[in-house]
């Protein structure tokens, strides 16, 4: 299998996944993804990706948790469904919210838990994917922040209104919050065509 990532072998991807964690008999996971995965998971854009990003767990009580670290027996079920079929082996992974700078631990986007969407895939494994309103967020943080085209794409797609945007602007420098950032994103927003969020922000 290649390890280009499409909505049928996401889901397949998981399926084994829960397999696995039923073997080992572990306990319930919750993972809440957001990049392409989700993207591809809900129908907001038509394309692949690399991996599953996990931006926070969720535990029992339905509340959202930081995923650093990820558990230990998830991390050995991914890696067995990564061999089996023929993903990268960090095919799921906490990158988004890994350190003290990450999505989570820096704060989410207010409403964020109402807009997830729950995929159950066994007893012992459920996902849920972002919303639109989040991916925003994200991708316009992320077009500014990194040099990846990828984002830029993606926040396109998800055609953003102008409020939208410049709800997204306003919570994106609270997670940089320097002089630097804030003419990057301006600019952006310029390019795109929202000069008059870039001057309001």
């Amino acid at each position: 299998m290649s390890d280009q990532i499409t909505k049928e072998s996401l889901d397949r991807s998981f399926k084994l996944l829960s397999g696995r964690l039923d073997l080992a008999r572990t306990e319930a996971v919750r993972l809440v993804i957001c990049g392409g995965s989700a993207l591809i998971a809900t129908g907001l854009r038509n394309r692949t990706t690399h991996d599953a990003d996990i931006v926070a767990l969720m535990n029992e009580a339905r509340e959202l948790v930081s995923p650093e670290p990820l558990p230990p027996f998830l991390l050995e079920a991914s890696t067995q469904v990564a061999r089996d079929l023929g993903l990268s082996p960090r095919w799921l992974n906490n990158g988004p919210s890994q350190d003290d700078g990450g999505l989570f631990q820096m704060g989410l986007p207010g409403g964020f838990a109402s807009r997830l969407t729950e995929c159950i895939f066994g007893p012992r494994l459920t996902v849920y994917y972002i919303g639109r309103i989040d991916q925003i967020h994200f991708k316009l943080y992320a077009a500014a922040d990194q040099s990846d085209p990828t984002h830029l794409a993606d926040l396109r797609a998800l055609n953003p209104t102008g409020p939208e945007l410049e709800a997204a602007a306003r919570w994106t420098m609270t997670h940089d919050v320097s002089a630097g950032f804030r003419w990057v994103l301006q600019e952006l927003l310029k390019q795109i065509g929202h000069e008059s969020i870039a001057k309001n922000i």
